[in-house]
């Protein structure tokens, strides 16, 4: 022990700090390059890029990777924990991942940046993943590298995971740290993931900015539709297809949508907005359990916020037939779902079985994560990444919020007890649609703010 502290002692000496290979934003730049593209079959997968950008997350923040305990999981998914000095506090868990999205084929010329680049122009970082979350990991290892370098020794056990394939479900990379959690009896007193988000016009709040702190997500579900039937020569066709037999079961789907609903998280965010809200919009988010359903009416006709208040229905496959004059015995299609919570998998199966109503109809599901339950607020996680975004943003409001998409932290369930989703970068209303689309970008000054909010809730949470 003796001499391993001796060697880390004089590792931690003579290896310069991070700046010395550039700038943030440029660190964030050179990330970007590497082309670590999750793609649904995992065998497109260029698995190298995932190890050069590991080595290069290595040779980057080189007093992270020599003062925390550092590990790689599956392969690619990396695992840093950082000691406490009080091992009686419970740890706190920081998580982000590495993978990003593909470029929809055809769409690269209406980048205004390769989307590999690495461009840093007109005050912004171009390029997939500087939202969606490259920016996640990279700000967090920024704040780390700091506080180390500042010989900052935290009292509360600190952890770091980035998994590889959350793009994909996460299998291979939360799921499997998750497990490694486990089975050491890793358990936290709450977790960050990615998610929540500084908007700049929000439009419950116009003119002012306000952080969201996502305090549940939506779950996820989907449903294969198999249709099967006589199938045969197009010049002698069936009485009922089996194109028209589950073209029928999809259309009562699309027309009946699960009813609109004003859910924990989204009443506690109206809530909190209330106080700031001209009238009579005060009144109504004040007086919800007058008001609840006429809001969550309104919310539910607008395409901006009908997710947050209804389990919505989306046909997004449709697959039959092999030549047009074969009428095809099978005809399959795909319907995700994104469950509001207290939304339940059996419940949305027996809805859709009921409004199939059709024998010849099979209803299949894959297996999925559970929904994380709704996390502590105020208190706990909650105020230690407001008191972060308020010392760095001082007038911006912070909200409690539901996140209508789904992140890794449906895998941390049961190892932390509150489960949150934030990372502070600032995001125009037009400019989240480029998170899986086309442009993607973050400000120079977002990124550069983020980690300083990334630094405070290192510090805050490593508190007693």
């Amino acid at each position: 022990m003796t001499r391993y502290l001796a060697t880390l002692a004089l590792a931690l000496l003579f290896i310069p700090p991070a700046s010395a290979a550039g700038t943030a934003p440029e660190r964030l730049a050179e990330a970007v390059r590497f082309r670590t593209v999750s793609y649904q079959d995992r065998s497109l997968i260029d698995y190298g890029e995932f190890e050069r950008l590991n080595a290069y997350l290595r040779e980057t923040f080189p007093l992270s990777f020599a003062r925390l305990e550092t590990e790689t999981v599956s392969g690619y998914s990396l695992l840093l924990r950082w000691p406490g000095s009080n091992p009686e506090l419970a740890p706190v868990l920081f998580t982000a991942h590495t993978d990003v999205v593909p470029i929809e084929p055809g769409t690269e010329q209406d980048w205004v940046q390769p989307p590999f680049g690495g461009v840093i122009a007109d005050g912004r970082i171009y390029g997939r993943g500087t939202l969606d979350d490259k920016q996640g990991v990279m700000g967090l290892l920024e704040a780390t590298e700091s506080l180390v370098a500042a010989g900052f020794q935290p009292e509360r056990t600190l952890v770091l995971a980035f998994g590889h394939d959350e793009e994909i479900s996460g299998r291979d990379g939360a799921q499997a740290i998750a497990a490694v959690m486990r089975e050491r009896d890793w358990h936290f007193t709450w977790m960050v993931d990615e998610g929540g988000m500084i908007l700049r016009d929000n439009p419950l709040l116009p003119g002012r900015e306000s952080a969201l702190i996502n305090i549940a997500e939506k779950g996820y579900l989907t449903l294969t539709l198999v249709a099967r039937g006589e199938g045969g020569h197009s010049s002698r066709p069936p009485k009922i297809s089996t194109i028209g037999r589950l073209s029928a079961a999809l259309t009562r789907i699309e027309n009946n949508p699960f009813p609109a609903e004003l859910v924990e998280p989204v009443e506690a965010m109206l809530r909190a907005v209330a106080p700031y809200a001209d009238q009579p919009e005060r009144f109504i988010f004040s007086n919800l359990w007058l008001t609840g359903g006429m809001v969550a009416d309104r919310m539910r006709e607008s395409p901006l916020t009908q997710s947050f208040v209804q389990t919505t229905t989306a046909l997004t496959m449709f697959n039959a037939g092999i030549k047009e004059n074969v009428v095809p015995q099978q005809a399959e299609a795909k319907v995700n779902f994104r469950l509001l919570p207290g939304q339940t998998f059996e419940s949305v199966i027996q809805r859709i079985t009921d409004l199939v109503d059709d024998p010849e109809i099979e209803i299949l599901h894959d297996g999925w994560a559970g929904i994380p339950p709704v996390a502590q607020y105020p208190g706990g996680g909650f105020d230690v990444i407001a008191r972060a975004i308020n010392e760095e943003y001082p007038d911006t409001v912070v909200l409690p919020s539901l996140l209508t998409a789904t992140t890794d932290t449906r895998h941390y369930i049961d190892v932390a007890d509150d489960l949150y989703r934030f990372h502070g970068m600032v995001v125009e209303a037009d400019q989240a649609s480029s998170i899986h689309g086309t442009g993607e970008y973050i400000g120079i000054e977002s990124y550069e703010k983020m980690i300083a909010i990334a630094e405070r809730m290192l510090r805050f949470a490593a508190a007693p």
